[in-house]
This record gives structure tokens, sequence and C-alpha cells, in this order.
């Protein structure tokens, strides 16, 4: 049995390192973010001189780079922290993971108070604990929001937030929120938008060009020299280009691609490995991002698979059209209120459902058209953006069915 791990430490890799291919890795330098760097570096850099800045909203779709930009950042900004012993702090929160307003700010008090138990605490408690630390130590505390859109409780939290500003002589609480989605900041309650959203940043999606000189930049440090193929880095790129720009797409594909080659006791990445790792990572994507959904934003996307799956009921009635992959953003509100009854869900209103399906389409999942007057007036045409099949298995997981 030892010799299994034997042979693992002694067979041959198209690697050098392949935490460099990891989404995780955060490189010194971010090629084609370079201005939104710049624009976020001069919002928080008043920070340092204990001047008020303004609340950041960030939005883009998946993998254009908003959280390794910041992440970057918050890098630098700790640098020069520790340069100049500037009374600045900051935590970075993966609401992903801390999806209600009290996780949040448990984590926020363990950053201020580590080691001290806060488990079991109320929320009021460890609001205190953080309005301490700021005050005592007349701190620019900045706390980012990854994932802004699933806080549960958000109105709430930025409430209390906000309210932390007045209550504080000394130091000051600032935020940046991230999120995917582009209606996420319509749902808010006024008062929370005003907070959160003082200033505001889209990330637009990689071009080709720009995703192929990103690979190069993760190929030089992940792979051997000579290990990949220029071809094959083009054609990661191209295909990444065509899902939407995500830059995690082109590295996860440059990743498997380099695992299968591995596999089969190749030396170099070519543009047939990229092709087979295409088939398995389209799938690993989808998993990824319905997994990061919403509840009623699933729903939603189930009752558009399903109806993928049984053909269009308006265009079978009307005659109008003849790909039944086509749907009318009706016929999905219907489902997915029907859906709803299902599972014992409180259906949203028709304005949330379009909120949810520009979620979807700005994360890649669907495309959406408007039709024109030429069928049934101006309506809103839905097509699902990834094989049906593929996106049912996921969420057929999801829901038991």
């Amino acid at each position: 049995m030892d010799d299994i791990f034997e042979s693992e430490l002694k067979k041959a890799t198209v690697f050098q390192d392949r935490n460099v291919l990891s989404q995780s890795y955060i490189p010194e330098t971010l090629p084609h973010r370079e201005k939104e760097i710049e624009r976020m570096m001069k919002t928080l850099a008043p920070m340092l001189s204990k001047k008020i800045i303004h609340n950041l909203f960030i939005y883009g779709k998946t993998g254009t780079g908003k959280s390794s930009s910041t992440r970057h950042i918050l890098n630098r900004l700790g640098d020069v922290r520790e340069k100049y012993d500037a009374s600045v702090d900051f935590i970075y929160v993966n609401c992903h993971n801390c999806n209600t307003k009290y996780q949040v700010m448990l984590k926020c008090a363990e950053y201020c108070a580590p080691g001290k138990p806060f488990i079991g605490y109320p929320f009021s408690h460890l609001f205190e604990e953080v309005k301490k630390k700021v005050q005592d130590n007349d701190t620019s505390f900045l706390i980012v929001l990854d994932e802004v859109d699933k806080v549960k409780d958000i109105d709430e939290l930025m409430y209390t937030l906000t309210r932390a500003n007045d209550e504080l002589d000394h130091g000051r609480i600032s935020l940046i929120g991230i999120t995917n989605s582009v209606g996420f900041k319509e749902q808010l309650d006024p008062r929370s938008k005003s907070t959160l959203c003082e200033e505001e940043m889209v990330f637009p999606p990689y071009n080709a060009t720009e995703l192929e000189s990103i690979l190069r930049q993760r190929g030089e440090l992940g792979f051997k020299q000579g290990a990949i193929d220029e071809s094959a880095i083009n054609l990661a790129a191209a295909l990444a280009a065509q899902e939407s720009g995500d830059a995690r797409y082109a590295l996860k594909l440059i990743l498997k691609a380099g695992q299968i080659a591995d596999d089969l006791k190749e030396k170099r990445v070519t543009d047939s490995h990229v092709q087979i790792a295409s088939e398995g990572v389209e799938e690993e994507i989808v998993y990824e991002i319905i997994n990061t959904l919403p509840e009623h934003q699933k729903i939603v996307l189930y009752a558009i698979t399903l109806l993928t799956e049984d053909g269009s009921r308006m265009s079978k009635l009307d005659g109008s059209m003849d790909e039944d992959a086509v749907l009318y953003s009706g016929e999905v509100y219907d489902k997915y209120r029907g859906l709803c009854k299902v599972y014992g869900k409180k259906a949203r209103t028709a304005r949330w459902c379009r909120d949810y399906l520009n979620d979807l389409d700005m994360m890649g999942l669907i495309t959406t058209s408007i039709s024109g007057k030429g069928i049934r007036g101006n309506t809103t045409l839905i097509q699902l953006a990834y094989p049906q099949e593929k996106v049912k298995r996921v969420l057929e997981k999801h829901f038991n069915a």
C-alpha cells in the first residue's frame, strides 16, 4: 500500500505549482483590473489618515475579478498598515458561509477580540464588542462583505452598522459590499441602499484577449516551462469568453487539462486536453453557481429547467415560435408559483421574479431578450444557457426530486 504514496511522489507532472491555478490564489498583479484597483485604493486611502470614506458597492458577473481585486487591495493595505503603524483594521467576510447578521457580527467580534468566547452571546453583545474595539483604538474598521446578497437580514445589519457610526466618538466603521446580483441593490430598504451604495463600481466581463493574458501569467507560474501549448491557452480563453468572460472557468479549464495530461502520462498540455476538460468543468461550474443561489432563485431556475424539458406552453398554444426551449416570462412565473406551493414556500411577486431572472442572466445560467411587439406584446424571452439535463441534475439533488 505504501507504494501508492511513493509512486505519487515520483510521478511525472506538467505542474510546477498547481496552487497558482486555484481561484484562492491572489497574484501580485491582476491584469486588466488596474483601473478598478486604482479607483478602489483611492476610495480607501483616506482611512489611513482617519478620514471618512464612502461605503463601496461592487457588482459584476462571476469570475470578473471582484473578490481577487478586493483581497489584493486588502493585502496592500495590510502592508502599509504594518509599515506606518496606521490605525486601520479590516475583515473579509464570505457571506455564503456567514449568511445572517448574527454570523457576520460574530465574525467581526472574534476578529476584534481574538480568543474571547462569544458563542451563545446575543447580537447586541457582539455589536458592543466591535464598537469598543473601534472606539478604544480610534480605529478605521473596514468590513468587506463578499456575496453580501446572501445575508438574509441585510437591512437590519445595515441599520445596525449605520447606527454604530452615530454612536462612536472615535474611529469609524466602513463597508464594502460585493455581489454577482445586479438586482440586489433594488431589493434593499431605501436606508440600507443609501448606506451601502454611497459609491458603486461595476466589474465588466473579461474578453478572450484579456483571458489569454491572465492564463499566460498563471501558466508561467503554474506549469513547468514548455509544458502547456500556446494554442491550449488560447482555446481555454476562447471557451471561457463564451461563458460570460469568467476567469475562474478559464483557470479551472487549464488546471483540469493539466490533470488529464498527467493521468495520460503526457508531457505537454494540448488543445485536446482542454477540450476534454471543458466537458467536466462545465458541470462543476454549473454546480458551484447553483449551489450559491438563494432558495427562490433556485426555484425560478428549476421552473425554467422543467419548462424547457416539457416545451414552452405558450409557444405550443399560439404557434408563434418553433423552438420549445424559448420560454415566456409569464409562464416561468406561473411555474415558479406552482413549485413554491410544492415546496412550502411563499411565492414572491412578479417584480421579484423579474429581478431573479436578471440575476440568473447576470450569472450566465440563462439568457434573456425582449421579444418585440410581434410576439404577444413586449415580453421577456428566456432560454437556459447550459444543457437542460445538467442543470436539472444539480437541482434535483437540492430539491430531492
